[in-house]
């Protein structure tokens, strides 16, 4: 005998459609996750290559989600916790500088809000979806090792690059809440880099691409159109690695289907920030930075706080070759 399930109607289906969207936006809108939030100043600034890299990152947000006025989800917040560990470097492609890094992150999350008046929460941690960039100079990117780099005069630096971010994150399909996206997503991305005396201008656009989830909440299908994002930051630099940058973005699209069906309205928001980078002894920086949402129409509406430690590891053969340019310099100077 077979037992057919009668279909969800009336106040049951809205109620299970509206789990679906809040686990989508309370998702896509934790800090950890979002990738169109991004604020990172000097993404595209010259760089020597033979250069190696190791970063340890912690990050915290805190904020609400901002969901449609029709929505029977309200008073939705999340805090999230992010630590990171990335491995990097530059090298010669093609006779221009690049750069490759991967990012591994680990994440805990609390999501708290009414869903028809009732109240739902959930805690989540694991493992993050990793992340993966090449990046290439195509303009003023010449690639030059660290002595070259020291003699060069500084130019305007046009670049492009590739972030792919992996499902390598926790995943359940029977949670509404996840730390991992299940998921592939690719963002190409074009920037260009201008210093003028002590300050540099930048201004970068690029799109996020996603794969279809299969295993979504509740055996349905997630998808997810297009993001569009462009980010612009004006810095000051004090001297080598201290420097200041203010930083804004706006992103838009993104919007979400379900099993086919999109959501009624999209993505379309505005972040501020401050970054801060401060030297520590010769191969060592730290990076302090902030940011919050300037404009909310739709998704995370969050404040964020970044403290990341940096190494930066030459060869002895660059070192002493740097070393010896900057004594130059120095004794021509005083002549």
């Amino acid at each position: 005998m077979i037992v057919r399930r009668a279909p969800l109607v009336g106040p049951v289906r809205c109620h299970r459609r509206a789990l679906l969207v809040a686990s989508l936006a309370l998702v896509s809108a934790s800090g950890a996750t979002a990738e169109a939030q991004e604020l990172e100043p000097r993404a595209y600034a010259a760089n020597p290559i033979g250069v190696r890299f190791a970063a340890l990152s912690f990050g915290y947000s805190t904020g609400d989600v901002v969901f449609e006025p029709t929505s029977p989800i309200t008073d939705v917040s999340a805090k999230v916790y992010l630590a990171a560990l990335g491995l990097g470097g530059t090298f010669a492609m093609f006779g221009r500088t690049a750069s490759l890094a991967a990012i591994v992150p680990y994440g805990w999350a609390n999501v708290a809000g009414n869903v028809f008046e009732e109240a739902r929460s959930a805690e989540r941690s694991g493992l993050a979806d990793a992340r993966l960039r090449l990046g290439v100079n195509l303009l003023g990117g010449r690639a030059l090792t660290l002595p070259q780099f020291v003699r060069r005069a500084p130019s305007t630096v046009i670049g492009t690059s590739l972030t792919i971010s992996m499902p390598t994150g926790q995943y359940y399909a029977d949670k509404l809440v996840n730390v991992g996206q299940h998921r592939w997503a690719f963002k190409p991305e074009i920037g260009i880099s201008h210093p003028t005396g002590p300050w540099t201008l930048e201004l970068s656009l690029g799109s996020w691409f996603f794969t279809r989830n299969g295993s979504y909440y509740g055996g349905t299908t997630k998808e997810q159109r297009p993001m569009h994002s462009v980010q612009s930051h004006v810095g000051y630099t004090i001297r080598p690695r201290l420097w200041v940058a203010a930083d804004v973005t706006y992103y838009a699209g993104g919007r979400a289907v379900i099993d086919d069906v999109p959501a009624a309205e999209r993505q379309e928001n505005a972040r501020l920030g401050l970054t801060v980078s401060l030297p520590v002894r010769r191969a060592h920086s730290v990076k302090v930075a902030w940011s919050k949402g300037a404009v909310t129409r739709l998704g995370g509406n969050f404040d964020t706080w970044l403290v990341a430690w940096q190494t930066t590891m030459f060869s002895r053969a660059s070192r002493s070759g740097a070393t010896q340019v900057q004594k130059s310099i120095r004794v021509t100077s005083r002549n």
